[in-house]
């Protein structure tokens, strides 16, 4: 049991509280406060939407994958029915400003804020808009076989697919990775 006089403290995971019926602003981050940004802003009682985007890094001739923002130094704030204040925004510590066009603060249309979480997973990564299969039929958009088109063997990660290429009349597998891909129709 809990005295009266102990707070809990609650992490909320990515966008658990999500509305449709809010109002939807886009804050410019201070730099390296995006951690900072975020808490602040839910400890206030906004909404925080942080859309992400899976990269591969290379770190010590490593290969890694890693999380970051798709708007860097921006985040999306949501004010609900019991939040109403957005001028609390601009004055949170890690925010540097609200975006505004003019005299008020530029309001970001629900719809696009639902269409951006739909195509998120739960950490708020975003999904990628072509989703390969094996046996599909992709065109090379970049590297030594730019402009050749294969077919999809396999997809051992995320990030990359075996393909394969008719090379002087024989197949050949070759691994490109998914960003370099187009499916065709």
């Amino acid at each position: 049991m809990l005295r009266q006089d102990q707070q809990v403290k609650i992490r909320r995971g990515p966008m658990t509280e999500f509305s449709e019926n809010n109002a939807w602003y886009l804050a410019q981050i201070k730099p390296n406060c995006q951690s900072i940004a975020e808490r602040n802003l839910r400890q206030q009682g906004y909404q925080v939407f942080l859309p992400l985007i899976r990269e591969t890094i290379r770190r010590r001739g490593k290969f890694s994958s890693a999380l970051r923002p798709l708007f860097p130094g921006y985040v999306f704030v949501g004010l609900g029915a019991e939040t109403t204040n957005a001028r609390a925004i601009g004055s949170t510590y890690g925010i540097s400003s609200v975006v505004r066009f003019g005299a008020s603060a530029a309001q970001v249309p629900s719809g696009l804020i639902c269409q951006l979480r739909q195509r998120c997973d739960s950490e708020n990564a975003l999904i990628p808009d072509n989703a390969f299969q094996s046996g599909d039929t992709v065109k090379i958009q970049s590297g030594p076989f730019a402009d050749f088109l294969a077919t999809v063997a396999s997809l051992p990660s995320e990030q990359r697919a075996w393909v394969l290429i008719d090379l002087m009349g024989r197949e050949t597998r070759v691994a490109v990775e998914l960003n370099a891909l187009h499916k065709v129709p």
